[in-house]
């Protein structure tokens, strides 16, 4: 906020002053610095910082080649170093159905579910605390959706807007939880007692520090760049990841009609260039449509409503024999007589809907082919084509383990 009698330029030097020394507190920390002493410069020297300000400072130490790992590892000393800063800023009251508002409701009901832990966890070993503990360990795994909203929705759209450095940052730590949840419910499941507070401590401990984190500098930052019209793309595409103990509110409605006209995937994604297509998902150049196709790793054909060829994809190792001069011909006569009884089924069946999917599999030779039919309907349910989908399954069938490490070629 610009002070009463000051210049916007005033007010972006002291802003850019401010980073500079947030940034050299910081990196004062990397180097061994007593976290006293530095938090007690901050006092002196910072006095006032805005969430908007930690953001870009991490994003430009980040720019500046610090390592993410490095910045993460030390940015619960960060919110520590800034917290007498943070205090002063008042988290907006958000109307139940925007997604901060989600987001922080579903923080909540996560803290709830710890300090049910933290009681079942404490009475340890009993048999009725564990009990508790193994049905709350499994709610705190939801926490997942809250990450993965952020990771794919909320993420995305602070980066259009060159706010990325926190993103790197929280998405780390998000593994790092997750791989902890992991290694907690696995306890959970083993009930040993000591073992599982060993575990649970540190987890529920960032947990917490991230509620912090999202709360006084994450949404804080993304409120002051993102639009309406973006808040209510991310409201609209939060349902297909779903949330974490709690339903969404309804009430929030952005503040402009045009917002609320705007098509989701364009709030997401604007095409750029007369060559882009654009798609309900993205825009793609006829180029990249037909590499996407080609590299898919299954053959696809696909018959229009009138049973016409429309267009088969170029792959690689082709399973059944494809030329041009199918295109245009009606599939009945891409087929051999006695097979037409079950190509005419299941278009029939396709077109009444009585079915949507149809599959077989098959050996050829030392191929497991899979084939699959599915049925292709407009938003209004009306049927408009079939899809093929054919593809070798045998290395598929015979994987064994895990492989989470990338190979060298």
């Amino acid at each position: 906020m610009i002070k009463k009698g000051g210049t916007v330029s005033e007010y972006i030097s002291n802003s850019q002053q401010r980073k500079e020394l947030l940034k050299g507190l910081i990196r004062d920390l990397h180097a061994g610095g007593d976290l006293q002493e530095i938090q007690a410069r901050f006092g002196k020297l910072v006095g006032e910082v805005s969430a908007v300000e930690i953001a870009q400072m991490e994003q430009e130490l980040i720019s500046e080649g610090l390592p993410v790992e490095e910045v993460k590892k030390l940015c619960d000393v960060h919110v520590s170093v800034f917290q007498q800063g943070l205090q002063g800023e008042t988290s907006p009251e958000m109307t139940p159905g925007h997604p901060v508002h989600t987001f922080k409701y579903e923080n909540f009901a996560v803290g709830e579910v710890l300090s049910l832990l933290d009681e079942a966890i404490g009475a340890l070993p009993d048999a009725g605390a564990l009990a508790r503990a193994r049905v709350h360990a499994e709610q705190l795994a939801e926490v997942n959706q809250i990450y993965l909203r952020k990771e794919n929705l909320l993420f995305p759209f602070l980066e259009k807007h060159g706010v990325s450095g926190p993103s790197a940052v929280m998405w780390a730590t998000h593994d790092d939880i997750r791989a902890q949840l992991k290694a907690f419910r696995q306890a959970i499941q083993e009930g040993q007692a000591e073992q599982i507070r060993a575990i649970y401590g540190p987890l529920a401990t960032a947990i917490r520090q991230m509620f912090y984190k999202e709360e006084h500098i994450l949404y804080p930052t993304a409120l002051k760049v993102l639009s309406d019209a973006e808040w209510l793309a991310i409201r609209k595409q939060s349902d297909e990841i779903g949330y974490c103990l709690v339903c969404p509110g309804d009430q929030w409605q952005p503040a402009t009609a045009e917002a609320a006209e705007l098509p989701v995937a364009r709030t997401a994604y604007q095409a750029g260039g007369d060559e882009m297509i654009p798609l309900d998902t993205g825009a793609l150049t006829r180029e990249q449509i037909n590499l996407l196709l080609t590299h898919l790793p299954v053959d696809v054909t696909l018959v229009d409503e009138n049973d016409v060829v429309r267009f088969y994809s170029q792959t690689r190792e082709r399973l059944f024999a494809r030329t041009p001069a199918i295109i245009g011909r009606k599939v009945q006569n891409c087929h051999p007589p006695h097979s037409l009884v079950v190509v005419n089924r299941i278009l029939d069946d396709f077109r009444s809907g009585k079915r949507d999917v149809a599959e077989f599999w098959i050996q050829m030779g030392d191929k497991f082919v899979h084939i699959r039919y599915f049925a292709l309907r407009n938003p209004e349910g009306h049927y408009r084509g079939t899809i093929e989908v054919t593809q070798d399954i045998a290395p598929l069938r015979a994987l064994e383990g895990e492989r989470r490490l990338l190979q060298e070629t």
